[in-house]
C-alpha cells in the first residue's frame, strides 16, 4: 500500500507530536465501554481524551461502542483537529458482536473454513453497525498444550485447519470491498508462538526451534495476510529470550522482508510497556525505543511512545525517516477502508437502531452451534434420544445457566438472544414435561442437598443428560491450567448419578480439550458441546433428538491424563516408539499409553461411514507433477449423514525428524444412506516441504505414506516415492 498525493501532503504538514498521535491507540472512553477485560493503565477520562483528540494526538481507540456517540467522536477528529485525521475504533470482536457464535475452537471442530467465513461475515455486518471499523480478531496460535487457557480462542493443534480457517475467517471479517461500510478490519494475533508458551502458563517464555516456529507457528499468519489482512498484533511472549514486541527479526526482517506486508503492527495491550518486566528494557524510554524500531508501529494503551519518541527523535535515536514510516502505514490503511472519503463510514445510529440480530443470524448462530458439536462416544446408541415417550433427566449446573453460554472474549453479546440447555430441549420435546431438571451442584462447590435430588431424579429417569464442565471463566487471557479436569464437585456429582445405573449422556461445557475421569470418561455417550453462544440450547437440542446428524471433529486431542500436555498428534517420531513388540524400553508413560483418549480429528456420527482401500495414481510423485490419493466412501447406516475425510502423510526418511502424521487436506462429504462416492485428494511437491536442516524450505525425496482416514490415528497406508 502508498498513500496518494494528497495524503503525502498532509504527512508533509504534520507535526512530530501529530505524527506520534497517528501511532497511538487508547481506551475508548467517550462511549459506553466495554467490560474490564485489562489491567488499568494510563487510564483517560472523556474530557481528557476529547480535548488529546482535538489535538490530533490519538490515532485510533478501542472497545467502545455505539454509533451516535462514534459519530461525534469522529467528529471531533474531523472537523475540529487541525488536520482532519479520522479515527480508527476498533473493539474485540471474536466470536460474534450481538449474537454469539461457538468459540474459535469449537467451530474449528466443524472442519467447514466457509461456516467460519459466514460467522466472521455476521459478526462484522453488526459490528460495523455498531460504530467499529476494525476487530482484533483472528487469533492464529497453535496450541499443542491445553492446559493454556487461550486454546478457546484459536483454532486447535494443527497447522493446515489453521490456515484454513485463517483465511477464511479474514475474508469474512472484510468482505470483498474494504471500503464497504460493514466490512471489519482484521488483525491477526499474537505474531507469534504465543501458544507455545512453556507449561501452558500465559504470557510465559517460548523456546523454539527455528524449524517449529517456520513449520507450525507461522503459516496461519502468512494465509492470513494472504487473504487480506492489513493490521497484525505482536505477542506478549518472549521468543529464545526476545519479546516478541520488539524482535525485529521477526516484526521487520520476517514480517516486513520477506513476506513484504505493508500494513501496520499494533501492540498487543500495553506489550511495549512489559519490556521492563521481561528485563530486556531498563525504563519505558528504552522500552519505547526497541519496540518502535523493532516495528510496532502502534502502541496500544500504555502512552509510552507519546511520552517517549519526542526526545528519542530529538535525540538521533529514533530517526524522524522510521516515525514517517510507521505514520504512513497507519494512514495507508485508513486510506484503504475508505476513511479519509468517508470518515463517517460505519458510524450511522439509524443503521444500529435498525439492527436486529435476531432476525438476521439467528438462525446462523443455531446452523455454527450444531455444526461445532462433537459426539465422542455414542455405545449402544444411546443417541439419538426420542422426542416422546422417554423420561429425561437434565442434571448439572449447566442445564438451566445462562451465564456460560457465550466462552471467553464476548464484550458485546445481547443477552435477552441466549437460549439456555432446559429451554432449547423443552421447545424440541413433544412432551416438554417428560423433563426434570435438576442442578445437583454448583459450578466448583457442591450445593445443600443437591446430590440427593440429582441421584433422586435419576433413578426416575430413563436417561439423565449431564450437563457439566468448565466454567466459562476457566477459558481466555490468564486462565491456564495445572489440571484440565472437570471440577471436583461437579465429578463428585457424576459419580453419584452414575452409580444409580441410569444411562448417562455427558454435555461437555469446555474451552479446550480436557482429561476425562472416572464415570465421566466411562459414560455410555459423551459430547462435546464447548461454548456455543447465542443457540445453545437449539443447537444441543438439534444434535441430541437426531434431527441434527453430528459431523464435527476434534481439533485438539483429548489426553488421558492431565499430565501428558503437551498432546499432539503430529508429534514427531522417537528411536523407541511406543510399539506392540518393544517391552519395557519404550517411550511411554508408566501410568498409560502413550496416546490419547480421543485423537484428532476424532467424532462420530448417527450413521456408519466405511473407507475403502487408499488408491494412488502412481507409485511415484515426480518433482514438478502431482499425485492423486482417492478412496471409496460408502454411508453404511440408515441415516444421512457428512464426514470428515482426512488426508494425512508422514516422511519416512528425512534430515530433520518428521512427525509422525501430518494433515495434508480434509473435506466434508455428504451422503445419503446406502450411497457412495470417491473422495480424492491432489498432492503437490511443495505440501511435502519443510524446513530442512540446511534452513532451506523445501521437500526431500524419498519415501511417504499417505492416509485417507476418519481421525488421525485410523487408517491403512499407501505409500509413494517423491522423486526428483
Amino acid at each position: 500500500m502508498r498513500l496518494d498525493d494528497r495524503l503525502e501532503a498532509l504527512l508533509a504538514q504534520m507535526t512530530l507530536e501529530e505524527k506520534i498521535g497517528q501511532l497511538g491507540i487508547f481506551a475508548d472512553m467517550l462511549r459506553p465501554f466495554a467490560a474490564d477485560v485489562n489491567p488499568d493503565m494510563n487510564e483517560r477520562d472523556a474530557d481528557e481524551l476529547r480535548a488529546q483528540i482535538r489535538a490530533g494526538r490519538v490515532g485510533a481507540v478501542f472497545n467502545g461502542v455505539g454509533a451516535r456517540q462514534g459519530y461525534a467522536s469522529q467528529r471531533i477528529a474531523v472537523e475540529e483537529s487541525r488536520l482532519g485525521i479520522p479515527l480508527l475504533m476498533g473493539a474485540d470482536v471474536i466470536h460474534g458482536m450481538r449474537t454469539v457464535f461457538p468459540i474459535p475452537l469449537g467451530e474449528a471442530a466443524s472442519f467447514e473454513p466457509a461456516l467460519a467465513q459466514r460467522t466472521a461475515r455476521a459478526a462484522a455486518i453488526e459490528a460495523t453497525a455498531c460504530g467499529l471499523h476494525w476487530t482484533f480478531a483472528p487469533t492464529l496460535d497453535i496450541a499443542r498444550d491445553q492446559r493454556w487457557g487461550r486454546v478457546a480462542e484459536a483454532a486447535g493443534e494443527d497447522v493446515v485447519l489453521a490456515n484454513a480457517f485463517a483465511a477464511a475467517r479474514v475474508r469474512g471479517f472484510q468482505g470483498d470491498d474494504l471500503t464497504a461500510h460493514d466490512s471489519l478490519l482484521a488483525t491477526p494475533k499474537h505474531f507469534v508462538g504465543y501458544g507455545a508458551v512453556m507449561g501452558g502458563l500465559d504470557y510465559n517464555s517460548v523456546e523454539i526451534s527455528e524449524g517449529t516456529l517456520r513449520d507450525v507457528h507461522l503459516p496461519p499468519f502468512k494465509a492470513a495476510l494472504d487473504a487480506g489482512a492489513m493490521t497484525v498484533m505482536s505477542a506478549f511472549n518472549d521468543i529464545n529470550g526476545v519479546p516478541a514486541s520488539a524482535h525485529d527479526g521477526l516484526l521487520t526482517d520476517l514480517l516486513r522482508g520477506e513476506w513484504g506486508f505493508k500494513g501496520f503492527v499494533v501492540s498487543d495491550y500495553t506489550a511495549d510497556f512489559e519490556l521492563v518486566a521481561h528485563g530486556f528494557a531498563a525504563d519505558d524510554r528504552e522500552a519505547t525505543r526497541l519496540s518502535f524500531t523493532a516495528g510496532v508501529d502502534m502502541s496500544m494503551q500504555s502512552g509510552l511512545y507519546a511520552t517517549h519518541l519526542p526526545e528519542l527523535v530529538a535525540r538521533g535515536e529514533v530517526s524522524m525517516s522510521a516515525i514517517d514510516r510507521g505514520v504512513r502505514r497507519v494512514l495507508a490503511v485508513k486510506q484503504a477502508i475508505g476513511l479519509f472519503d468517508d470518515p463517517y463510514r460505519s458510524l450511522d445510529p439509524q443503521a444500529e437502531a435498525a439492527l436486529d440480530p435476531q432476525a438476521l443470524h439467528f438462525d446462523l448462530a443455531r446452523d455454527a452451534a450444531r455444526r461445532s458439536i462433537v459426539l465422542l462416544k455414542n455405545e449402544g446408541e444411546l443417541l439419538p434420544l426420542k422426542k416422546s415417550g422417554q423420561r429425561i433427566a437434565l442434571i448439572g449446573p449447566y442445564a438451566r445457566d445462562r451465564d456460560n453460554l457465550e466462552g471467553c472474549w464476548t464484550l458485546f453479546g445481547d443477552k435477552t438472544l441466549y437460549v439456555n440447555l432446559e429451554d432449547g430441549l423443552r421447545a424440541a420435546l413433544d412432551d416438554g414435561d417428560a423433563l426434570t431438571v435438576v442442578d445437583g451442584s454448583a459450578m466448583e462447590e457442591a450445593i445443600d442437598g443437591g446430590i440427593e435430588a440429582a441421584v433422586e431424579a435419576a433413578r426416575e429417569a430413563d436417561v439423565v443428560l449431564l450437563a457439566i464442565g468448565e466454567p466459562q471463566g476457566y477459558s481466555g487471557e490468564a486462565q491456564s491450567r495445572t489440571q484440565i479436569i472437570v471440577p471436583p464437585a461437579q465429578q463428585a456429582l457424576a459419580e453419584a448419578v452414575a452409580a444409580t445405573g441410569t444411562s448417562m449422556v455427558v454435555l461437555l461445557r469446555h474451552g479446550r480439550a480436557l482429561a476425562l475421569q472416572g464415570a465421566v470418561r466411562d459414560a455410555q455417550a459423551i459430547v462435546a458441546t464447548w461454548f456455543l453462544g447465542t443457540a445453545t440450547g437449539p443447537a444441543i437440542a438439534d444434535v441430541l433428538l437426531g434431527d441434527y446428524n453430528p459431523s464435527a471433529r476434534l481439533p485438539v486431542s483429548f489426553p488421558r491424563d492431565s499430565g501428558q500436555q503437551p498432546l499432539y498428534y503430529n508429534r514427531q517420531r522417537t528411536g523407541r516408539p511406543e510399539l506392540p513388540e518393544m517391552t519395557e524400553f519404550k517411550s511411554r508413560w508408566r501410568e498409560m499409553p502413550h496416546s490419547p483418549l480421543y485423537p484428532f480429528g476424532h467424532g462420530l456420527s448417527y450413521t456408519r461411514f466405511v473407507y475403502g482401500d487408499v488408491e494412488l495414481s502412481s507409485d511415484t510423485l515426480d518433482w514438478d507433477g502431482t499425485l492423486t490419493a482417492s478412496v471409496t466412501l460408502r454411508n453404511d447406516g440408515d441415516r444421512a449423514g457428512e464426514e470428515v475425510v482426512q488426508l494425512y502423510i508422514h516422511d519416512r526418511v528425512a534430515s530433520r525428524v518428521r512427525p509422525i502424521r501430518e494433515l495434508k487436506d480434509f473435506r466434508k462429504v455428504a451422503l445419503e444412506p446406502g450411497a457412495h462416492a470417491t473422495v480424492s485428494f491432489t498432492l503437490r511437491r511443495d505440501q511435502l516441504a519443510f524446513t530442512t536442516r540446511s534452513g532451506a524450505f523445501s521437500a526431500e525425496p524419498g519415501l511417504f505414506d499417505v492416509w485417507i482416514a476418519p481421525s488421525s490415528e485410523t487408517g491403512m497406508a499407501a505409500q509413494f516415492t517423491l522423486i526428483r
